[in-house]
């Protein structure tokens, strides 16, 4: 069968993440079983939620978790011929045994137009994340305004478009000039830089005097102290991430929820995309439609090699990347 290569969590996170806490390993792959595929890895994914559930689902030596579009290249199992795609979260490896169980196939009819790798990003969880998030923890409806931070990563720059689409006043929070022209072209109504504003404060009551309907979070921390004074009577939180938290070696303490949650009557709701796998088809299809109506632009920010998969990690964490971080084996 062959060798795979993979990277293990060789120490779990001290505050940010460093290379000497991956190690690159190989292993002999075993022969397939009846109904068993070999499928190798064309792109991975790296991703926020790596970071933070590392802790808790993995132990030191364990292969990375994540996700990945593979190709079957060996199989024993009718419904996975060689040569289908699919998606698989087989972790950071180049190649894995399956029974298909744990596979996603991808559409046998996906545009010859689209790179494969948008199923780990718009047409995949990411954007997942945002339809979900905004239509059933955020209840969107025509002519609301919406705040989104880290507008510009896999999630937000998805949100934001998925925003317009609905009708809405949407602004649009990032940590780069470049950044903030990207969300331009992706038609945000108002963007700025959050590094560079003199005041967080005024430049979201300028974008927005009267406020915001709709907040969909992807950092926490301060910035969320600050956006919950202005919300609007009866608005409503999607707590999608946290990210400004994740290297925290001593937990931030911050201002109370309680007391502005309770004059405005807010709604503030914690999510994980996987509540609504029962409707993942409903999403994907309306996603993919919507990319190839040329409704929903993508961006991408590719990393060549398996073997940069860390350094794509830790530059995802930093904010290095403009749209989805993929990486191509």
């Amino acid at each position: 069968m062959g060798k795979t290569t993979f990277w293990v969590l060789k120490k779990h996170f001290e505050g940010a993440p460093k290379l000497s806490d991956f190690e690159l390993k190989e292993a002999e792959l075993p022969a397939l079983n009846h109904g068993d595929v070999l499928l190798e890895s064309v792109f991975l994914s790296v991703d926020p939620y790596m970071r933070p559930y590392s802790r808790f689902m993995m132990k030191e030596g364990d292969v990375m978790i994540g996700s990945q579009v593979a190709r079957v290249v060996e199989s024993k199992d009718p419904a996975y011929p060689v040569g289908t795609f699919a998606v698989a979260s087989a972790g950071w490896t180049t190649r894995f045994v399956s029974s298909g169980k744990d596979l996603q196939r991808m559409t046998p009819n996906w545009p010859n137009e689209l790179p494969r790798s948008l199923a780990l990003g718009t047409v995949g969880m990411p954007g997942l994340t945002a339809y979900f998030g905004l239509f059933e923890v955020c209840k969107l409806k025509a002519g609301d305004t919406v705040l989104i931070n880290s507008a510009a990563g896999a999630v937000g720059s998805v949100a934001g478009q998925i925003a317009k689409i609905a009708g809405c006043k949407v602004v649009g929070c990032a940590g780069s000039d470049a950044k903030v022209a990207f969300l331009k072209k992706l038609g945000y109504d108002v963007s700025f830089n959050y590094k560079t504003v003199g005041s967080l404060e005024e430049a979201l009551k300028k974008a927005s005097p009267d406020g915001y309907d709709c907040y969909f979070d992807n950092v926490g921390g301060e910035f969320s102290d600050v956006v919950l004074q202005q919300m609007k009577q009866y608005g409503r939180i999607a707590v999608c991430g946290a990210i400004s938290l994740y290297n925290d070696q001593v937990p931030q303490k911050g201002p109370y929820v309680q007391f502005p949650m309770i004059r405005k009557q807010l709604r503030m709701e914690g999510f994980l995309v996987t509540r609504w796998e029962n409707r993942k088809e409903e999403g994907l299809k309306a996603l993919l439609t919507w990319v190839m109506e040329g409704k929903i632009k993508w961006q991408e920010h590719v990393t060549e090699g398996f073997k940069n998969m860390p350094a794509a990690f830790l530059g995802m964490l930093k904010g290095d990347n403009l749209g989805k971080a993929v990486i191509k084996v």
